[in-house]
């Protein structure tokens, strides 16, 4: 089926495992390199809240260092527990930095990311070393951060945040994203929405700035 891809004039893209690759299971292997060994533990509810609490911004990194530790038996200085949880972390590829420069003429670019502060202070230290980009907001129109709006995707509200605060049209934006839920809140929002499959590279759906008009359209859809 023919798009016209005419009417998209803002596209957010999600950051882990569409901008910067990720491997979550890093950090299982670097706590067993440290003597751990209760994986079921990471899987508790009280464990994931600590997580979501700290995504959210509702704690701060060295709240987050000690309740982990505490939870997980686990006596980690902190140079020691960012090794481990930072080991997820991938360099960004530099051609995905220059297929967002490439994007901004034709396209307000964005970015959403369910991160932390933690991460965030890699990625911004990556960001400005090999690119010298002093934020993301340098990169893209504008960043948004989970641990800065104390809202995390799926939540809908999310996207009710951008939309109102930068006058966007949901059904003039194309959001990318990995991770299904996050497809799913983005669709009933009336967003176009692309679902990025594991092992898909970004910069394949765009051609000299511009989406590419050979994509395959099953993967996006329409609120209908």
């Amino acid at each position: 089926m023919k798009k016209n891809f005419s009417t998209i004039k803002n596209i957010i893209f999600d950051f882990g495992g569409v901008i910067i690759d990720i491997d979550p299971n890093a950090v299982v292997n670097n706590l067993k390199d440290n003597g751990f060994t209760d994986f079921q533990r990471l899987k508790e509810p009280e464990f994931v809240n600590i997580l979501n609490q700290f995504e959210k911004g509702i704690i701060r990194a060295e709240t987050f260092r000690k309740k982990v530790c505490s939870f997980l038996n686990m006596p980690l200085n902190k140079n020691k527990f960012d090794d481990i949880w930072n080991s997820m972390l991938y360099d960004i590829p530099e051609r995905r930095i220059n297929l967002i420069k490439n994007l901004k003429p034709n396209y307000h670019v964005y970015l959403m990311s369910n991160s932390n502060e933690i991460h965030y202070d890699m990625f911004v230290r990556d960001l400005q070393l090999r690119f010298g980009y002093r934020e993301f907001d340098n990169l893209f129109d504008k960043s948004f951060f989970s641990f800065d709006l104390h809202l995390m995707k799926p939540d809908p509200d999310v996207f009710t945040y951008i939309f109102d605060h930068y006058d966007l049209k949901p059904e003039e934006t194309l959001f990318i994203d990995d991770t299904p839920e996050n497809i799913l809140s983005a669709q009933k929002m009336g967003m176009l929405t692309y679902h990025l499959l594991r092992g898909s590279r970004v910069v394949n759906l765009f051609e000299n700035g511009l989406l590419r008009e050979d994509l395959d359209f099953d993967i996006i859809h329409e609120q209908k």
